[in-house]
């Protein structure tokens, strides 16, 4: 997801604000951040570290991003309970072992992909895993055609993952099909290989958050396997309309104040009565580049015999916007 900018309120009062739940579970205690940035998150931001520290270039990453307050903060603690872990190791004293598979909720395109970049990156830059790359799958690439094929390409693709983060998209698909599915036996196979290569890779399941709450409660032993759990909601539309500005700025284009109310109109409309899940930034993205190839064409018919302007040539106006097409 390419959507970037700082927080700011919705036009609609009666949405809900655009923060994130954290979950950490531990063996025996459990914290749930408040809707509320806490104080403590606040000062923990304050003292990060500055340039030469290994968070230093994720933190950039991380501040240039839409929302994600809550996000963000979780990044910092992983890193600081690394950084102590460390310290702590070099005084001699007793240091316990960390487990870091995830769990990502949310719609498509808030952001859960470009945090699991983030994740695998922090991971290698703290000493965490080795490579520090990410493996994108899905059921496709994990589920095979007969009995056995299945456990075959998820090792396959474990193994592929070892030093690096290994991140299932709509992971509840696995479960879709009942007891005979082989989609369980994928399953099966995730939980043996977090066992097997235990602190060798990092595990991440995503999808929709219902669907991957019903999921998690398929196998009774992996909600306690996922001691992070994060929930990404929808963007607000004013985030929505700062991610639009910054994909136009990015491509040396500008959305007219006219295309700007046009677009904002457009999103609430379809953030209100999209009866799927709104697909957010990627819905911004694809509307972006559609307005673009609309401009493209209205400049060649408009200027046949000449050539447009500067202005012209990064100005998206209002016709440039279509989406029926």
């Amino acid at each position: 997801m390419n959507g970037r900018a700082a927080l700011t309120n919705d036009t609609a009062p009666t949405r809900p604000s655009r923060q994130i739940s954290v979950i950490l579970r531990g063996n025996e205690s459990h914290m749930q951040a408040a809707q509320a940035p806490a104080p403590e998150a606040d000062n923990a931001a304050k003292a990060r570290p500055g340039e030469g520290h290994p968070f230093t270039d994720i933190q950039k990453e991380l501040d240039a991003m839409v929302g994600l307050d809550n996000v963000k903060s979780l990044m910092y603690e992983i890193y600081a309970l690394l950084q102590v872990s460390r310290l702590r190791a070099e005084a001699g004293l007793a240091g316990g072992a960390h487990v870091y598979h995830m769990v990502f909720r949310g719609n498509p395109g808030t952001g859960k992909t470009t945090i699991a970049r983030i994740v695998a990156k922090l991971f290698q830059r703290m000493g965490v895993l080795h490579k520090g790359h990410l493996i994108e799958v899905e059921r496709a690439d994990l589920v095979g055609e007969y009995i056995g094929h299945t456990a075959q390409k998820t090792r396959d693709l474990v193994k592929k993952a070892i030093g690096g983060v290994l991140f299932v998209d709509e992971a509840y698909s696995l479960a879709r099909g009942g007891e005979k599915d082989f989609g369980k036996e994928a399953i099966d196979t995730l939980v043996k290989a977090m066992e097997d290569f235990k602190n060798q890779f990092v595990l991440i399941l995503a999808g929709y958050p219902e669907e991957i709450e019903n999921f998690l409660m398929t196998n009774p032993g992996l909600p306690s396997r996922f001691p992070i759990q994060i929930d990404f909601p929808d963007y607000t539309v004013d985030e929505l309309i700062l991610i639009a500005e910054l994909m136009v700025k990015e491509r040396d284009y500008t959305l007219l104040p006219q295309a700007l109310f046009k677009l904002r109109q457009h999103l609430t409309s379809e953030k209100n009565e999209s009866f799927f899940a709104f697909s957010n930034a990627r819905y911004v993205r694809n509307s972006i580049e559609k307005a673009i190839r609309h401009h493209a064409v209205r400049l060649l018919n408009q200027y046949a015999n000449g050539s447009p302007g500067k202005h012209e040539l990064m100005a998206l106006r209002p016709e440039d916007l279509k989406w029926d097409t």
